[in-house]
């Protein structure tokens, strides 16, 4: 075991990814896995399937980092390099590995078809690297000690990449390497902008301890909170870190809705369940992704019950008894009409509560009086309706997921007791 706290570097490989063919969600997992275990990042980078550009990379990691990890190129295919690349790398051979070699197979025999050669030339492993093993796939992992230096490569495929480094290599990494205890605090916020929030709570961060780190990590509509807390010798480092949060709950109220890794339309369905309250909604500019987000929260089925996107008025004046005058007079955009989709919702669909949202998603359909990124939306119980112009031109499909943020918000803030 080595007593140094390893500074890493994230390699990925693949011509796909500098293309744009395929996004890099590893590294982002990567990074995040590493730093529960005060791992810090200090480079990413991402290189084709060319020998020679992955040699350069490699010999770049190793004089910047103590951990290099590597994900990509470990496939049957042709273009698949890194296996080959690192067993020269290390001036080793390739070996059979029989028990990789029985997990190939038995993938195979599972799935009642029938191997390749190419399949099985995966189990020929570099002599001097540590097996990895591969439960979700085909391709083994390796683990490389060299001059001070650990090399894993695992596969670019997420869910087999994930699974590996959940089950064997984070492990690993922790008995290999001396790593500080350290501690996250995640507070999630909604409805104000990075710079506001960090305007109305300066003095509390200012007053942190020096142990304690504070990150803002913004998202569509609102900032998440992370408190980080490495070891300083005394005992209870994560009762201290939430002593912390009375004091920033009070500066910052109602924009906060959760603690921990909690996504807003998850917050939301936890007090509708906890109210036995059920919910739809009445859609035009977000074309229904209001009801994707409640409903893709786990058991969000026993308190969603539908949802009716209303593009068309036809629609607006048949199923949620929209008053044509009403269209006539104020147009599909507009609070007259927003409220009505809300109320006639919660009639037709026989809710407790009801959203809705009407507007000018863009890139186009805007008018002098109504431009793109105007939108209504609207919230609706057996007590009151309650309505809110909204006003951003950010992209259309900004524009939506804004939309949907401060709508459950508004829904959030506004639920009955």
């Amino acid at each position: 075991m080595t007593h140094q706290v390893p500074n890493a570097e994230i390699i990925t490989i693949g011509d796909e990814l500098l293309y744009g063919q395929v996004i890099d969600t590893n590294s982002a997992f990567l990074g995040q896995e590493l730093g529960k275990l005060g791992i810090r990042v200090r480079q990413i980078s991402s290189v084709s399937d060319r020998a020679e550009e992955i040699v350069q990379a490699l010999d770049a990691a190793r004089q910047r980092a103590s951990l290099v990890l590597i994900t990509g190129g470990l496939g049957p295919t042709k273009d698949d390099l890194t296996k080959h690349i690192l067993t020269d790398y290390f001036g080793t051979e390739l070996v059979l590995h029989e028990p990789s070699l029985r997990d190939v197979e038995a993938i195979f025999a599972r799935y009642n078809r029938p191997m390749l050669e190419v399949n099985r030339q995966q189990a020929f492993l570099p002599a001097s690297c540590t097996p990895i093993r591969n439960v979700m796939g085909t391709a083994p992992g390796m683990w490389f000690e060299d001059r001070g230096v650990v090399f894993v490569s695992m596969p670019g495929v997420p869910f087999e990449m994930k699974r590996m480094m959940t089950d064997i290599v984070l492990p690993k990494l922790k008995e290999h390497f001396h790593t500080p205890a350290i501690e996250h605090v995640v507070i999630q916020t909604v409805g104000l902008g990075e710079s506001f929030l960090a305007e109305r709570i300066a003095d509390w961060e200012d007053a942190l301890p020096a142990n304690i780190r504070l990150a803002y990590l913004p998202y569509v509509g609102g900032v998440r909170l992370r408190l980080t807390g490495t070891d300083d010798g005394q005992p209870n480092l994560r009762e201290r870190m939430r002593a912390l949060l009375p004091a920033l709950r009070e500066k910052l109220g109602q924009h906060i809705f959760a603690e921990g890794e909690v996504t807003l339309e998850a917050a939301v369905g936890e007090l509708l369940r906890e109210r036995g309250l059920t919910i739809g909604t009445a859609e035009s500019c977000t074309g229904g992704f209001v009801a994707h987000k409640l409903t893709s929260v786990p058991g969000s089925s026993t308190y969603f019950k539908g949802s009716i996107i209303a593009y068309d008025n036809t629609i607006k004046i048949n199923d949620l008894n929209i008053n044509p005058e009403s269209l006539t007079t104020h147009g599909a955009v507009s609070e007259t009409v927003v409220r009505e989709m809300a109320e006639g919702l919660r009639q037709h669909l026989k809710v407790d509560v009801a959203i809705a949202t009407s507007g000018i998603a863009g890139p186009d359909g805007g008018t002098p009086e109504k431009p793109v990124g105007t939108i209504w939306i609207a919230y609706a119980d057996a007590h009151r309706t309650v309505s809110r112009l909204l006003s951003f031109n950010r992209g259309r499909q900004l524009n939506i997921e804004y939309t949907t943020t401060v709508l459950l918000d508004m829904l959030r803030t506004n639920l009955p007791m």
